[in-house]
């Protein structure tokens, strides 16, 4: 099947270096990741992540579909509001997970909520699945295609979105969405990203996308190679790796993100995760620093005594830190940061210890 295009290929296809990613033939570096990450951690810059889904749940019923359908609250959210959710299957376990919005300016509740690459089909599915067995009365609709989305971020990425569009950024809460025009190019502009900086996250129509991205030629442009480099350093989960419904099944207790199910809320999977919340989870998702040379990678053992008892579903050489990192499973007795464990790395144990996240601590 042949990979998916973001609008933006054919100005990145000089310039940068393709992956494919989730079914989309993606950038995953433009200089290089180190430079990518620098430029963020210190300054800004700016990510095509077209690849991400958009899907719009409106009409009378909308609310009650994304609250039956995601782990949050998301009848509390307020116009501009956004939540962080999980979407879990019936035993508890993650398919997915998302920001959901509640966009501005609409009379009647209207949710836009982004599904990871390569999930839009299989959740607007879902959606529409579920709508038509509980006879609800809401529009679904898989606007992925349609849409372009860039993020802008690091320190310096509210100033120079400030300059290209007509909304003070500042001014905007942490995970607001409001409408506005950049460079003239009428937009959703949210204060979100997946990168653990300051900044925003852009969706503009696909004919736009252009115009949108030289509006922000000042910025370092970045691939999927730093944007995960970052996320790792944060402790942030990578849906397809970190989580996985039929590679690594984890439910949200597990994987860390407890903190955004609302079990006051009736959502599919709720029961299964009430339990799991009342006898506790027996594995955790936990940061682990290396303390020898080597670097652990996505499958390797966790070791103690000789004895595997967990592994590694990410890792990389923190360029922030420059030390070896890497997120995985562990059962929750060894889960205390400090706890002495191994990596088995090339077939050899290396020492190492479960920290907390995030690695790098802001100011």
């Amino acid at each position: 099947m042949a990979l998916r295009k973001p609008p933006l290929y054919d100005l990145h296809a000089d310039r940068a270096t393709f992956t494919d990613f989730g079914g989309w033939e993606m950038p995953v570096e433009f200089d290089s990741i180190r430079t990518e990450h620098e430029a963020v951690r210190e300054s800004v810059g700016i990510f095509d992540v077209s690849h991400m889904g958009e899907i719009v749940v409106s009409g009378p019923d909308a609310t009650e579909l994304m609250q039956r359908l995601v782990t949050a609250d998301i009848a509390g959210l307020d116009p501009g509001d956004a939540q962080y959710a999980a979407i879990t299957d019936e035993a508890g376990i993650i398919l997915d997970d998302t920001i959901v919005y509640r966009l501005p300016a609409s009379e009647a509740p209207r949710y836009l909520f982004v599904p990871n690459a390569g999930h839009d089909e299989e959740t607007f599915d879902r959606w529409v699945d579920h709508r038509n067995e509980w006879g609800l009365d809401a529009e679904v609709e898989n606007e992925t295609d349609a849409w372009a989305m860039v993020a802008v971020q690091g320190p310096d990425a509210l100033n120079a979105v400030d300059d290209a569009t007509t909304v003070e950024t500042a001014a905007l809460a942490r995970n607001e969405i409001v409408a506005s025009e950049v460079d003239g190019v009428e937009s959703w502009v949210a204060r979100t990203g997946y990168t653990g900086e300051d900044g925003v996250e852009i969706l503009c129509p696909v004919d736009d996308a252009e115009t949108v991205w030289t509006a922000f030629e000042g910025c370092e442009p970045c691939g999927l190679g730093s944007r995960d480099t970052l996320r790792t350093e944060m402790g942030f989960l990578l849906s397809g790796q970190d989580f996985d419904p039929e590679e690594e099944p984890r439910t949200p207790y597990e994987a860390g993100i407890g903190w955004a199910v609302d079990l006051d809320t009736e959502f599919v999977g709720r029961d299964a995760l009430a339990e799991v919340a009342e006898t506790g989870p027996e594995e955790a998702f936990v940061g682990i620093e290396l303390r020898e040379r080597g670097i652990a990678r996505h499958g390797h053992d966790i070791t103690v005594d000789g004895d595997v008892v967990g592994h590694v579903t990410s890792g990389t050489m923190s360029p922030t830190l420059g030390e070896p990192i890497a997120l995985g499973y562990v059962p929750v007795s060894l889960s205390e940061p400090g706890t002495d464990i191994e990596v088995v790395v090339r077939g050899t144990g290396k020492r190492a210890e479960v920290v907390s996240t995030p690695f790098i601590r802001h100011k």
